[in-house]
């Protein structure tokens, strides 16, 4: 059995890191590509500088340190190492993920998969590249849970059985491709929402391999979703629901659940 080449298309985060590198293992990784962020135009500047979005930004932001900058992502994922990808001579800095040079170099390289997590909506000519397509791990059960934050809002539904990744083919929706297969991590009493994020990237990390080795022998995945379930965004997410849940939790609301690890394929019919 021959690897896959694969092009990567990743952000910067530990979890991130972690999903490229264990993409690395999986298949013949030619190139890793990460956002810089460093295009500015009037436009773009104009949108961000409107009060709502600076608000929403701003807001975002301070979630975000709170949650995200103490160290406990990178802890998770490596321990006491620094978070750090296995291959960093393959990394290829953009200004944003649909710009011109990636497409280019999904010319040029002619993978055999596109392997995605954690980047910018992907849009235009990159959609139809990859002589297998484009993959994506989403961070939340499709269609069920489509968008951002999808855990946090899985456990604000009172539904810990649908926090979990979506492992599917991209297609122009958001989250709405074909399924290729449902990660569901462990769920326990006293879990919490990063915690349990990170337990199903983590999960989700080695069936993204998987994946990719069985693609790899010839086994062939893809079934149509059912339906469009409902998407959620950003700006949904307010500082009262965040109350709210830390609260149900704090009274138990994971009291006696003890879900084990699932893993649901799609394989093509």
């Amino acid at each position: 059995m021959s690897e896959l080449s694969l092009l990567v298309l990743c952000g910067r985060s530990p979890r991130h890191l972690h999903v490229a590198n264990s993409l690395c293992q999986a298949g013949r990784v030619l190139a890793i590509v990460q956002e810089s962020g460093g295009e500015w135009s009037l436009k773009k500047m104009l949108r961000k500088l409107r009060l709502s979005n600076l608000f929403r930004k701003g807001w975002r932001w301070l979630r975000d340190r709170r949650r995200y900058h103490d160290g406990g992502e990178a802890k998770f994922f490596f321990a006491d190492r620094t978070p750090a990808l296995h291959h960093p001579e393959l990394v290829r800095e953009v200004p944003h993920i649909n710009h011109p040079e990636v497409v280019e170099l999904a010319r040029q390289l002619k993978p055999d998969l596109i392997c995605v997590f954690g980047t910018s909506l992907i849009r235009g000519e990159l959609l139809s590249a990859g002589r297998l397509g484009m993959v994506n791990l989403h961070g939340g059960l499709s269609p069920q849970y489509r968008g951002a934050d999808c855990t946090f809002w899985a456990l604000y539904n009172g539904q810990p059985e649908q926090v979990g990744c979506t492992l599917h083919y991209i297609d122009a929706g958001i989250d709405t491709g074909r399924l290729i297969a449902h990660v569901c991590p462990e769920v326990r009493t006293g879990d919490a929402e990063l915690p349990l994020f990170w337990r199903a990237v983590a999960d989700s990390a080695a069936v993204y391999g998987e994946f990719v080795r069985r693609l790899a022998a010839g086994e062939r995945f893809g079934q149509a979703q059912p339906g469009r379930g409902r998407l959620y965004q950003v700006k949904q997410r307010g500082l009262r629901h965040e109350r709210e849940l830390a609260r149900r939790l704090a009274q138990g609301m994971l009291a006696g659940v003890n879900l084990p690890r699932r893993v649901k394929w799609f394989l093509a019919q």
